[in-house]
């Protein structure tokens, strides 16, 4: 009987399945960024209203995290009420001095809002804080994902302030700033400091940061003994606060949103 000729030849392997996004020119999300890309929620919130049950797709109650979407014709609801993509706001504000960065304190002490008084700001949230002492440009918008960017410390994008002290700096005090101070089991230093100018009996620094701990500044200067007289944030990234004036607001331009966008793309991307 002829032996069986087992058949040596390369069998065609199937082609690699392709990632949702790429198939959809990025336009496919899982169903918790596709809300917070739809300006609805953050992306943490969506999750909790996925795994409450509270999402649906096409009026299908949806719990699975990975469950995609197509966010050009996807038919999402949360609570039984359509989600519609918002128009993305982004707004910058010069903060005065004694404004709390919150829409409602439980203390009842003026807030940020107070200053968007006259906007829709029901879905505008800040971008970071600046503590009631401090002063400068604060961003909001309702768009989340922009303002997660901005926030990752792993982008390191920079913050500018403007910062008065109680003493004539010394070159010792802004090398240990650079260097590092330890406060409260927490390492803390800036990205660099330079002396601005000096009185008397005070002096003003310019204090970069590439990352945002709270009350970061005050901190390292407490450590050293230095009182803060004032502290005015005056750019992020690559976004001047220039010469709007003091509890005024205004929008951002196009060019200004897509500057902070390539800004934080390029950090990512080293």
């Amino acid at each position: 009987m002829p032996r069986e000729r087992k058949d040596t030849r390369r069998q065609p392997q199937p082609a690699p399945a392709r990632k949702p996004e790429a198939s959809q020119g990025g336009k496919r999300a899982t169903i918790a960024r596709a809300l917070s890309k739809l300006g609805y929620c953050s992306r943490t919130q969506a999750e909790e209203l996925v795994i409450a049950g509270r999402v649906s797709l096409a009026g299908r109650i949806v719990r699975d995290l990975q469950t995609w979407v197509d966010l050009s014709d996807a038919a999402i609801a949360v609570d039984g009420k359509p989600v519609i993509a918002e128009q993305r706001v982004y707004l910058m504000l010069n903060k005065p001095r004694g404004l709390v960065t919150t829409r409602h304190d439980p203390e009842g002490r003026p807030t940020v809002f107070d200053c968007l008084k006259d906007l829709d700001h029901s879905h505008l949230s800040p971008v970071g804080r600046l503590d009631k002492a401090s002063e400068g440009l604060l961003l909001f918008t309702n768009d989340t994902e922009f303002a997660q960017s901005l926030l990752d410390p792993e982008t390191h994008v920079p913050k500018t302030y403007h910062v008065q002290i109680d003493r004539i700096a010394t070159d010792e005090m802004l090398q240990a700033l650079t260097a590092g101070i330890r406060h409260d089991g927490e390492f803390l230093h800036a990205e660099s400091v330079t002396k601005l100018r000096e009185g008397d009996r005070n002096s003003w620094l310019e204090i970069v940061l590439d990352e945002g701990r709270n009350r970061q500044i005050r901190r390292m200067l407490e450590a050293l003994d230095i009182a803060t007289l004032r502290l005015l944030r005056v750019s992020i990234g690559n976004l001047p606060l220039g010469d709007l004036e003091k509890g005024a607001v205004r929008a951002l331009t196009d060019k200004e949103v897509e500057g902070l966008r390539s800004l934080v793309a390029a950090k990512t991307a080293k």
